[in-house]
């Protein structure tokens, strides 16, 4: 079995019988070498499968060509989409990827960033709702470019990406009044996230927008916290005709337990998630869900990062994405309507 072996440029010149700074300037392109210096140089370096080291090139001039993706949980099926159009788009570009997953805890966060910064990394996108606010200011200090989710304003050195969940959850909400739903409960996220308190906000304003009223039950993001949400709701009287939920996983909680209690979703009860993760169209009924322009993200975090890195003066900004609702089987008429409500397609 043949081993790895790492060629030096010191090894090529030897080869060749030329100066090492020779070999270099024809990597470069830096200086004239006549051309039959440069044709052997070339050869020797395909025949001694030479590579050039662009990591070492980049730390020389000051960075690495790895540029940071900071996540809150891998296991979230959010993420995948996320992270491969980051990744993709950074490979388009001749960049690497440092993924760091921080579980909520601040203390992963601020060692990924440490981290980061120890490889003088150019440049970090924060899609996670639980950074410190502090942070864009820590790595603007160190000269870190970096695009953030759902946190305030842009800044020098410092872009932010908006989800507009209003967009979605309105439709939703208003989808699930022309259905006939007057009783609504939300099962919200951990209201200590940014993303999960924006989301709930939005419910709330596209509620009282509505006239409706609405039950707040704060849910645990997973599959766990639709199930115990739901498990709660069933034990209190004026059980709800359609449940928003904080997330898809959430979603398939509830429908799980509503199904295990002998509620027909959605002959019973409407369930709607947010997200659109792949299985929210797999599912058994499968998931009306707003949606979150998971790719769309990841490629855009990429884009806004080389902005700024390519901006002398390290100038950012915010955008807006937009959600939008995915009708699918889990939303139908409100129990004890008939037909198609007028206005309804």
């Amino acid at each position: 079995m043949s081993r790895l072996k790492t060629v030096r440029m010191k090894d090529v010149a030897e080869r060749c019988g030329v100066a090492e700074s020779t070999v270099s300037h024809v990597l470069n392109q830096t200086k004239f070498v006549a051309p039959e210096t440069r044709a052997r140089v070339e050869q020797a370096m395909r025949e001694m499968n030479f590579h050039r080291d662009s990591h070492a090139r980049r730390l020389a001039r000051g960075h690495s060509n790895f540029l940071g993706l900071v996540i809150s949980d891998i296991e979230n099926p959010f993420y995948p989409g996320v992270i491969k159009s980051f990744e993709t788009a950074a490979l388009e570009n001749g960049y690497e990827v440092l993924l760091f997953t921080t579980h909520y805890d601040p203390a992963r966060t601020e060692q990924a960033f440490r981290k980061m910064i120890e490889n003088k990394s150019p440049g970090v996108a924060v899609l996670t709702s639980n950074a410190d606010p502090g942070l864009p200011d820590y790595l603007a200090e160190h000269g870190v470019a970096s695009v953030f989710l759902q946190s305030g304003g842009a800044s020098r050195l410092k872009a932010n990406i908006h989800l507009d969940f209003p967009n979605g959850v309105s439709a939703a909400v208003n989808y699930l009044h022309h259905l006939g739903h007057r009783e609504f409960a939300l099962i919200a996220g951990p209201q200590n996230r940014t993303s999960h308190f924006a989301y709930r906000e939005a419910v709330e304003a596209a509620m009282q927008g509505a006239g409706l009223k609405l039950r707040v039950i704060e849910g645990t993001n997973d599959v766990a916290g639709g199930e115990k949400a739901v498990q709660t709701m069933l034990s209190a009287p004026g059980f709800p005709t359609a449940i928003l939920c904080s997330n898809d996983l959430t979603a398939m909680g509830a429908i799980r337990v509503l199904t295990k209690s002998g509620l027909r979703v959605p002959e019973d009860v409407s369930v709607v998630g947010a997200d659109d993760i792949p299985f929210a169209a797999l599912i058994q009924p499968s998931l009306t869900t707003v949606k979150m322009p998971r790719a769309r993200l990841g490629r855009l975090a990429l884009e806004m990062l080389l902005e700024i890195m390519n901006d002398e003066e390290g100038h950012a900004r915010s955008v807006v994405l937009e959600t939008e609702l995915v009708i699918r089987e889990s939303t139908g008429i409100a129990p004890g309507k008939k037909g198609s409500p007028a206005g309804l397609r």
